[in-house]
């Protein structure tokens, strides 16, 4: 598929991996539109191009029934969606017994229904909405799917399942031309890492094998490029991490 004529819905891309993945496809000439709860950074981005290249859909990708609405009219504003890349997530750590108490279950469930269930919600619309039409579904998982650190039981389960559902899902689509893959960071430049002294950066910056630093939300972006105009890529998970191997703590 050619990426100028990509027609895109970008779960959370107000901000981080899916802000630069709506940036990407408009620079390049294709259309999105951010699905995300933050409408003030969705403004910002749609701002820098022209009308009709971005656009915004207030979105709670736990939502089912604000989900299947926004693809509609997603549908209805682009003609048609060739691209999802869910890319909406949290990561709030925690560990399972902490000062001999359990972890919230609340807190655990919290995570998985935004990362892993938020991530099929998303996709399971958008493939009825547009069944028969060629396309690509990208989701975002973790190297903490495979190197889940202490404190990371949620974040990594709800990863692990995005990588789990990939292949399958995949070769549920494969009857309708549809490819569906999955992207693993390692330690990006994101919005989480905002509040984090230099020292601190440079020090997580120092983990990674090469490049020797945190990598930036513009390369996966250009993984989402390379993965659309790739037609065998379909059913695997890429890891995007320097080759970091994450340690217990």
């Amino acid at each position: 598929m050619d990426f100028s004529k990509v027609t895109a819905i970008v779960t959370g891309g107000a901000s981080g991996l899916g802000e630069a993945t709506v940036r990407h496809i408009a620079k390049n000439g294709g259309r999105a539109v951010i699905f995300d709860l933050n409408e003030e950074r969705a403004q910002q981005v749609m701002a820098d191009f022209s009308e009709g290249q971005v656009s915004y859909l207030g979105t709670d990708v736990t939502n089912a029934l604000n989900v299947e609405e926004n693809v509609k009219k997603a549908v209805g504003q682009l003609g048609h969606v060739n691209l999802l890349v869910n890319c909406a997530g949290i990561g709030t750590p925690g560990k399972v017994v902490s000062k001999g108490k359990p972890l919230a279950l609340e807190r655990f469930e919290q995570v998985i229904q935004v990362n892993l269930i938020g991530s099929f919600n998303v996709l399971r619309a958008v493939a009825a909405a547009e069944q028969g039409e060629r396309g690509v579904i990208i989701s975002t998982a973790s190297v903490a799917a495979f190197e889940g650190q202490i404190g990371q039981a949620a974040y990594s389960a709800s990863k692990g399942g995005i990588v789990s559902m990939t292949l399958p899902i995949a070769r549920e689509f494969a009857r309708d031309g549809i490819r569906v893959m999955a992207i693993a960071p390692g330690l990006m430049k994101t919005p989480m890492f905002d509040g984090l002294p230099e020292s601190a950066i440079a020090s997580l910056s120092a983990t990674v094998p090469f490049p020797t630093r945190l990598g930036h939300p513009a390369e996966y972006a250009k993984l989402v490029e390379s993965i659309v105009e790739n037609p065998l890529l379909n059913g695997e998970v890429i890891r995007l991490d320097g080759a970091i191997r994450m340690q217990p703590k």
